[in-house]
C-alpha cells in the first residue's frame, strides 16, 4: 500500500487524494486535492466552471499526539451561474469558509457540550474565541431547520445571563423536549419576533403556552395567538402563596422583635414554607406552638397549604371550586399580602385553571435554564447573546454529534 493511500484512509476523508508529504518538528503538512475534477461552488454545491486559483492555504486537521496534521491545497474560485457570483470552490474535507477540517470542528463541538472552553483549548490547542466560532459554525450547519413544524404545546421563560437585566428569552418544545428559539431581551416584542419567524400557519397549529405570569409575554400571546389556551406555571402561582406568607411574618416579626415569641417566630421560617410531608418532628412542633400563639401566621400558613391543595384536584370543576373558595377567603383574611395575590390569581383565574386540565407546567423549561446557567458558570459569564445562544442550541437544542472517536475494544 501507498503511503499517499495510508494517510488518505487514515486521515478518514473521502473524495481526496494525499499527493505530497512535508514533516517539519511539530507538523505533518499533507498536499491535498478534491477527487472530483471539475471545481462546485463553495455555496450552492454545484459544478461551475473555474475563474482563476487562489495561494495555497492550508486547514487544521485532528492531530496524532503532539504532532499537528495540516491539509494544504491552493483553492480555485469558480464563476457559479446558480448563485450569480464568484466565490471560492467547495473542499470535501472542511466546510465552507472554514481554516478547520470538518472532523476538527465536529470533536471540538463534541467536547464544548460537555467541559469548559479552558479545557477545550488544551486539548484542542485552539484559542477560546476560535472555539465560540467553530461552535456557531457547527451549530449552523446541524441545527434543524424544521424544529419550527409542528409545535403544540410550548413554554417560555426568560433567562438572566449578566447583571444589569440582560436577559434571553427562551422557547422549549414540550412534546420533543428541546429548546427551539432563543433571543435577547425579554420584552413582548421579542417572543412576538418569535411568532413573526414562526409564521401565520404554524402559529394557528399552537394549542397551548406555559409560562409564568411576566405582563410582556402575556401581551404578546394573547395579541398573537388568541385561539390557544395560555397556562400559568403551578410553581409561580404557589410561589406568590409562599411569598406572601413570608412576608406576614417579617410584618409580624417587626412587631415582635426582640421578645421570646420574636426569637421563637425567627426560627420557624423553614418550617412554614417547606412541604408538609418533610416536616422533621421539631419543626412539626413549632408549627403546632404558633397554631396556639400566632393565629395571624397560622391563617397564613393554611392558606398557603389550601391554594396547593386545591392545585392537586385532577378534575377541573372539583379545582375550579377550591380555587374560588380559596379567592373568597383569601380576601376576606385581612391580610394584605393575600388580598393581593388573591387579586393576581383571580385576574389570571383561566391561565391557573389550565393546569389541571392538562398538567402542564414550566418545570421543563426552568431545567433548561439550570443547564444554561451551569453553561455560563463554567464559561465565567458571556458578554453578549450570540455565543451563549449558540451553546444554548448545542447543548439544549437536539444536535447529535458524531465525532470521529475510536470504537469500544
Amino acid at each position: 500500500m501507498r503511503v499517499t493511500t495510508l494517510l488518505r484512509r487514515m486521515l478518514g476523508i473521502p473524495d481526496m487524494f494525499v499527493r505530497s508529504v512535508e514533516f517539519s518538528r511539530h507538523d505533518l503538512i499533507l498536499g491535498v486535492v478534491p477527487r472530483w475534477r471539475e471545481p462546485r461552488c463553495g455555496g450552492c454545491g454545484r459544478r461551475a466552471a473555474r475563474y482563476d486559483r487562489r495561494l495555497e492555504r492550508r486547514w487544521r486537521h485532528l492531530g496524532l499526539g503532539q504532532l499537528r496534521i495540516w491539509l494544504s491545497y491552493a483553492p480555485r474560485r469558480v464563476a457559479c451561474p446558480h448563485c450569480e457570483a464568484v466565490c471560492v470552490e467547495r473542499v470535501p474535507w472542511a466546510p465552507h469558509s472554514s481554516r478547520f477540517t470538518s472532523d476538527f470542528e465536529e470533536l471540538t463541538a463534541y467536547l464544548a457540550q460537555v467541559t469548559d472552553k479552558t479545557k477545550v483549548t488544551k486539548l484542542m490547542g485552539i484559542t477560546w474565541r476560535t472555539v465560540g466560532k467553530i461552535v456557531e459554525r457547527v451549530v449552523a450547519r446541524e441545527l434543524d431547520p424544521t424544529r419550527l413544524d409542528g409545535l403544540r404545546h410550548i413554554g417560555v421563560d426568560e433567562f438572566s445571563y449578566r447583571k444589569r437585566h440582560r436577559y434571553l428569552t427562551t422557547v422549549v418544545d414540550h412534546d420533543r423536549r428541546r429548546v427551539v428559539w432563543a433571543a435577547p431581551n425579554r420584552t413582548s416584542a421579542t417572543l412576538g419576533a418569535f411568532f413573526d419567524e414562526l409564521g401565520g400557519e404554524r402559529c394557528e397549529q399552537l394549542e397551548c403556552v406555559t409560562m409564568d405570569m411576566a405582563g410582556g409575554y402575556i401581551k404578546a400571546v394573547e395579541k398573537r395567538l388568541p385561539h390557544a389556551q395560555i397556562v400559568f406555571d403551578r410553581f409561580h402561582v404557589q410561589r406568590l402563596a409562599s411569598d406572601a406568607l413570608d412576608e406576614v411574618r417579617r410584618a409580624q416579626l417587626r412587631e415582635i422583635r426582640g421578645t421570646d415569641e420574636g426569637t421563637e417566630l425567627f426560627k420557624s421560617r423553614f418550617a412554614l414554607l417547606k412541604n408538609p410531608w418533610n416536616l422533621n418532628r421539631k419543626e412539626k412542633q413549632k408549627l403546632n406552638e404558633l397554631q396556639q400563639t400566632n393565629a395571624k401566621i397560622y391563617r397564613a400558613y393554611l392558606l398557603k397549604e389550601s391554594l396547593a391543595q386545591a392545585l392537586d384536584y385532577r378534575q377541573p370543576w372539583r379545582a375550579k371550586r377550591a380555587l374560588r373558595e380559596w379567592l373568597a377567603w383569601a380576601s376576606r383574611s385581612k391580610l394584605k399580602p393575600f388580598v393581593k395575590t388573591a387579586r393576581t390569581i383571580r385576574k389570571h383565574f383561566d391561565g391557573v385553571l389550565a393546569y389541571v386540565e392538562g398538567r402542564l407546567t414550566n418545570g421543563i423549561v426552568e431545567g433548561f435554564n439550570n443547564k444554561l446557567r451551569m453553561i455560563a458558570r463554567r464559561a465565567f459569564g458571556f458578554h453578549s447573546p450570540p455565543p451563549l445562544i449558540a451553546m444554548l442550541y448545542l447543548c439544549c437544542g437536539g444536535i447529535t454529534l458524531n465525532p470521529p472517536l475510536p470504537g469500544p475494544t
